[in-house]
């Protein structure tokens, strides 16, 4: 067999290769979202003083995925996954910030212990990540606190054109929920711009922040802890705001999108009871 032959079939070997690959990827969309927060890790490390350290990315992912093990093994999983909890420990990484290190691999734990342990109706109730933030925020207010969103305009515009195309690309069929949060916020920090006489640069100053873009499009959207209809979810998107609004500009708490979610997480069984539609599940791979 000719050199030019044996080139040729490794050419078309390669492709297949690639081709498998990339139909792998797309059968579920957590590997989109894995793609898109380690992404920004990326762009921190390249741009931002607000990248986590290496420490703190061992501690926290090395938590997520034992504890998802540890898990399986006593409520006899069939089998391990690791996406959730290496997206759970990616947002820990991005969001949380400690003044010790043992809390993250202590976050990461909670995380997990909330998707095992919080059920209704064989579906968790919050979203894992979100659940540890609030939990820590909450024992520990002067150790626990959310990292600030602004991470540059360069590094906001990338990850923003990232969640874009992680939205169209992922296929969760949660897309709807995430732009009815960030629509439902952006017209609340807009009205109140109005209503007070400020400048527009201010509500979009304010929209611009990378904590927000995470919390939209992995937090809000996570098809296990969200309705299963669409007028559920935008019922939820938009309590979201509105607590948020009221806990962040009447009650000074900056964290109120997070305080949110953890609250209106748990009326999902209720919007779920009267507004019925097909439970989602993740494709398998």
């Amino acid at each position: 067999m000719s050199m030019k032959i044996v080139h040729i079939i490794a050419i078309f070997g390669a492709d297949s290769r690639l081709m498998r690959l990339i139909n792998a990827i797309k059968a579920d969309p957590r590997h989109f979202q894995i793609i898109a927060l380690s992404s920004l890790l990326t762009l921190l490390l390249l741009w931002s003083d607000f990248a986590p350290s290496w420490e703190v990315l061992v501690l926290t992912l090395s938590a997520t995925l034992i504890s998802q093990y540890m898990f399986t093994k006593i409520f006899d999983v069939p089998t391990f996954d690791f996406r959730s909890p290496l997206i759970t420990g990616l947002s820990l990484c991005l969001l949380l910030k400690v003044s010790v290190l043992w809390l993250y691999p202590l976050a990461g734990i909670i995380a997990m212990a909330s998707k095992f342990l919080i059920r209704w109706d064989d579906k968790h109730i919050f979203n894992p990540a979100n659940a540890a933030i609030v939990i820590g925020l909450i024992a520990l207010p002067e150790m626990v606190w959310i990292s600030p969103g602004q991470w540059g305009s360069a590094v906001w515009m990338g990850f923003l054109l990232i969640c874009l195309a992680i939205m169209v690309l992922g296929r969760t069929g949660r897309a709807d929920i995430s732009l009815f949060l960030l629509g439902a916020w952006f017209a609340l920090l807009l009205g109140r711009a109005l209503w007070l006489g400020d400048p527009l640069e201010i509500p979009i100053h304010n929209a611009q922040s990378g904590a927000l873009l995470i919390f939209a499009f992995f937090m809000v959207s996570d098809p296990k802890t969200t309705p299963d209809h669409r007028l559920g979810r935008l019922i939820f998107a938009i309590s979201i705001a509105v607590i948020a609004y009221i806990m962040q500009y009447h009650l000074q708490i900056r964290e109120g999108l997070f305080y949110a979610l953890f609250i209106v997480c748990c009326i999902t069984p209720i919007i779920d009871y009267f507004i019925k539609d097909k439970r989602y599940q993740w494709r398998e791979t």
